[in-house]
């Protein structure tokens, strides 16, 4: 079983304001969701992330989110599909011209937050992000939430003819239907290392993860998320880099 690509949300700083350790996770990465300005990032961030990403052979992908920087993209708005599909368009392109006077383009597209759970439960806004990537570019791979059931959303792939990548997270809690537990419930985000290493591992070697309610999940995994935004966790960052770099030599 091919190991998880780890992917991780950069350049989410804005002007003077300054989020995550980019240039530390770097390293250990495969995959940099970089923000296109919505939710978070500006210009200058996004193509200093961009040649971080450059310099350490990390693919980039397009992080697109709603029109919410005060609410980070965490807020869910109500937009309608064609709106959703223009709004992502436009994102992708900011950042793949980024990309293009670092000689790289977007690799993949991972939308971010309320966006992204959103498309998880409204198909018609599933439909509206598919129809994005490929009138964009339909090679591009679209991250989605990995869950216990995929078929309805590997059907609708199949329909518009976007490839997929299955997301799992190493630091987040999972319901029994392999959705993630809301951020506003009690221990929904692991801060443990050791948890976190161990659910990585555990995640990319096909095994069951135990849900919230104590279902048993096997979740696809072609990439995994892990988040660097604070010392310890470019340490967890590190941790499963050298997991994944074991799995592989085994």
């Amino acid at each position: 079983m091919p190991i998880p690509r780890l992917n991780c949300d950069v350049g989410e700083s804005f002007g003077a304001w300054k989020m995550g350790r980019d240039a530390d996770v770097m390293p250990y990465i495969d995959c940099a969701n970089i923000a296109c300005g919505f939710h978070a990032g500006d210009p200058d961030v996004m193509r200093r992330t961009v040649g971080y990403a450059v310099a350490n052979e990390v693919l980039v992908g397009a992080h697109p989110g709603y029109p919410d920087l005060v609410g980070f993209g965490r807020r869910s708005l109500a937009v309608s599909p064609s709106e959703a599909e223009n709004l992502l368009l436009y994102q992708i392109g900011a950042l793949d011209g980024v990309c293009r006077a670092e000689g790289i383009r977007v690799g993949y597209v991972k939308p971010h937050g309320a966006l992204y759970n959103d498309m998880a439960t409204n198909m018609e806004l599933l439909r509206a992000t598919m129809r994005a990537v490929k009138a964009y570019d339909e090679s591009l791979p679209l991250l989605v939430m990995s869950t216990a059931d995929t078929a309805a959303v590997r059907a609708l792939a199949e329909e518009e003819g976007v490839s997929l990548w299955f997301e799992v997270f190493a630091d987040r809690a999972y319901d029994g239907e392999g959705r993630l537990v809301s951020r506003r419930e009690p221990d929904a985000v692991h801060h443990d290392e050791d948890t976190i290493v161990g659910q990585a591992v555990t995640l990319a070697r096909g095994e069951a993860l135990t849900a919230r309610d104590g279902t048993k999940l096997v979740l696809p995994a072609d990439t995994l998320c892990v988040h660097g935004d604070n010392e310890s966790s470019v340490a967890a960052v590190r941790a499963i880099r050298e997991a994944f770099d074991q799995l592989e030599g085994a």
